[in-house]
């Protein structure tokens, strides 16, 4: 394309958009034209830190004791991967470095009762609530550390007759010596021994919102004489079970709270049917639990030390000991608890594996990744579930590419406003690679998309290429480059001069879709362009000056294929500029290689266009005639709309063709705008 001389820097592009930082608003939307500002270096993470994401009402980050002393993290940090089959599972589980390892569907593990081992720095996750491992258990040897398990049913590995569990040890999981392990939202039932077996001295574990029924001996703690396991247990279930639900044996620490036990299994036995138990030297608190049809629903050795507070008892029988101060487990974490009466409703409700759990891995930056890249290299080929990289407030100065093969991601900035959050480069299409080739469009851009549904919002892309202070054939330089399909930016800022966001298909004669609302885009010449099908709504186009009195550039340069009928919609919207009054285009046609098939199809609907539109907004490019292409207004307003003989006006007819709904619904009604 042709490029226009220009000798302002980028710094004071910068400055003119942070002084209009209030002259823009859309009153429909007013974060949508917040101008955006260089951000701070993103802070060091925490000790600790855990992935700091909600999926619905579940939070990510592990809390009680599984939060202290350095926090539990699983497999964050290291590569995504799904695993489908039981030898998956073992491969990934038992490998060295983390891993987060997503489990779709039902694995029967063989030998009947084989151990799956788990290292150290692992998350193994359900996806969905779906996921099961049949008669199989998951083993933690000593010495293993920082292990997240979630969302699992494990389930089947009883022995008829075997009902006391002597015969077998096949345990839904057992850890020995482990430490920081979070087992959370799991269903177990009918295994061969224990159901949760936390042994020798584990320590800063936290067991919530799990389901333990149709058992015997449910969740164990302790085979050991040392005082040392510190253990948070909260809003479990056990329900059709015998007993250990918990036993909790030499345990330094016992946090229970908003637990349900329900519907014990009732065999007459006087002894070895209980709720929970303080055994040894353990200290335990209880609090705002509920026991319903329970024999000895707390009970504490004469060693032991228990303090129970506004639980609520409802057919019981038996033992409810109180011995002893015990601990106060605030002076150790936070916490909020639920009040009695609703727990029956909360755990029956929110235990157990989750429909929208593990459907979204949450990869932190720069928390459990240095980079933006290094988080998207965690992304499986072939990825089939969300992957939402959280960026910290801050600048990262870095190419960021999300491969053709590496869909579903999201990039979302977690600052208060999408100026906290920049992704910026400053390579033009000029510059050499290695090889002594130039970038092109491809190399230039600081963010390519290639993969299908990728989303991005509450951040900023930026190319700060400063085209005033090197002289380069190729000065075009992008700030993001998609090819991929079903792509959606929300809340974000494109900041760049030529060529800032271009929206493309892998071939001219592929459809690719991309809808961006409540943003910010900002550039000089061809700086919208690309033969996707592309719809912006809701949003602020800033046409930047360059400072000459006859022609400042072109808004867009649509390359449609000349079978789509839908290229470039801008919508709803408001376009804005400093350039001087009639010296800017609304775009032009642009045949790559002097492609006549490529025809451009531009709509500018229900849009405000300022002075600086030209009378005759669209330009010819390289040969080809912009009355060829495909260009019209529909419903313009504003000082830079006013009609002449050299602007198409769409009939209201065609227009009602031409909404927002065409233009992205393609075969598969794919409707991100109706998703609020």
């Amino acid at each position: 394309m042709t490029h226009l001389r220009t000798s302002r820097t980028r710094g004071s592009t910068l400055a003119a958009v942070l002084a209009l930082a209030g002259a823009f608003l859309l009153p429909a939307s007013p974060a949508a034209a917040a101008a955006p500002a260089a951000a701070p270096a993103p802070p060091s993470a925490p000790a600790g830190a855990g992935p700091a994401a909600q999926h619905g009402t579940w939070s990510d980050t592990p809390h009680g004791f599984a939060s202290l002393a350095g926090g539990t993290t699983g497999g964050a940090g290291g590569p995504v991967v799904t695993v489908t089959t039981p030898a998956g599972l073992a491969q990934y589980a038992g490998a060295e470095g983390p891993y987060t390892i997503r489990v779709a569907g039902s694995l029967a593990v063989e030998p009947f009762g084989h151990d799956i081992d788990v290292t150290s720095d692992k998350t193994i996750v359900g996806v969905g609530d779906t996921a099961e491992i049949v008669h199989g258990e998951l083993h933690l040897n000593p010495g293993t550390h920082n292990v997240i398990i979630r969302n699992l049913t494990i389930r089947d590995s009883y022995i008829e007759g075997d009902w006391d569990g002597k015969t077998t040890d096949f345990d839904a999981i057992q850890m020995d010596t482990a430490d920081h392990v979070w087992i959370d939202h799991n269903r177990f039932t009918r295994m061969g021994d224990g159901l949760l077996d936390i042994r020798k001295d584990s320590r800063y574990i936290t067991v919530s919102y799990n389901q333990f029924a149709d058992h015997n001996k449910a969740f164990g703690i302790g085979w050991t004489t040392n005082v040392t396991t510190e253990i948070t247990i909260d809003h479990n279930w056990f329900t059709g079970t015998k007993q250990r639900n918990p036993s909790a044996d030499n345990c330094a620490y016992a946090h229970l709270y908003n637990n349900y036990v329900s519907a014990q299994v009732a065999d007459g036995d006087p002894v070895w049917t209980y709720g929970n138990w303080a055994r040894g030297a353990t200290k335990m608190v209880i609090e705002n639990s509920y026991y319903r049809d329970v024999q000895h629903p707390y009970q504490a050795d004469a060693t032991a030390q228990l303090v129970q507070r506004g639980s609520i008892l409802k057919n019981t029988t038996g033992r409810t000991d109180a011995r002893g101060a015990a601990f106060d487990p605030h002076a150790f974490y936070p916490y909020r608890l639920d009040r009695a009466a609703d727990v029956p409703g909360i755990v029956t409700r929110d235990s157990g594996p989750q429909k929208d759990i593990g459907t979204d891995t949450v990869l932190r930056v720069p928390a459990d990744y240095a980079t933006v890249q290094a988080a998207v290299d965690a992304v499986p080929q072939g990825n089939d579930g969300r992957i939402t990289v959280r960026l910290a407030p801050g600048t990262y100065r870095e190419h960021v590419r999300v491969g053709k093969n590496q869909p579903y991601v999201s990039l979302v900035g977690t600052g208060k406003r999408r100026s906290d959050t920049l992704i910026v480069f400053d390579t033009p299409q000029g510059a050499l690679k290695p090889d002594g080739t130039t970038q092109g469009s491809t190399g230039s851009a600081t963010v390519l998309v290639e993969g299908h549904d990728f989303t991005a919002e509450n951040l900023t892309f930026s190319n700060d290429f400063d085209e005033a202070a090197v002289e380069i054939s190729g000065e075009q330089a992008l700030a993001v480059k998609t090819t991929g399909d079903r792509l959606t930016f929300k809340n974000t800022a494109f900041l760049g001069n030529q060529d800032t966001l271009m929206t493309d298909t892998p071939a001219l004669t592929q459809k690719a879709r991309v809808y961006v609302t409540d943003s910010y885009v900002e550039g000089d010449v061809d700086f919208l362009y690309g033969r996707a099908t592309t719809v912006v709504e809701k949003s602020v186009i800033k046409a930047l000056s360059r400072g000459s009195d006859t022609n400042n550039g072109y808004i867009t340069a649509a390359s449609t294929w000349k079978e789509n009928p839908y290229g470039i919609l801008i919508t709803r919207s408001r376009v804005i500029s400093d350039a001087p009054a009639g010296t800017f285009h609304l775009g032009r046609p642009w045949h790559p290689s002097g492609n006549p098939d490529a025809i451009g199809q531009v709509l500018i609907r229900e849009t405000s266009l300022p002075a600086a539109v030209k009378a005759s907004p669209w330009s010819d490019m390289s040969g080809f005639p912009w009355r060829e292409a495909r260009f019209s207004e529909y419903r313009t307003h504003g000082p830079g709309a006013a009609a002449t003989t050299d602007r198409p006006q769409m009939s209201p007819a065609d227009a009602a063709l031409h909404e927002v709904d065409d233009y992205l619904a393609g075969d598969d009604g794919w409707a991100p705008h109706r998703r609020r």
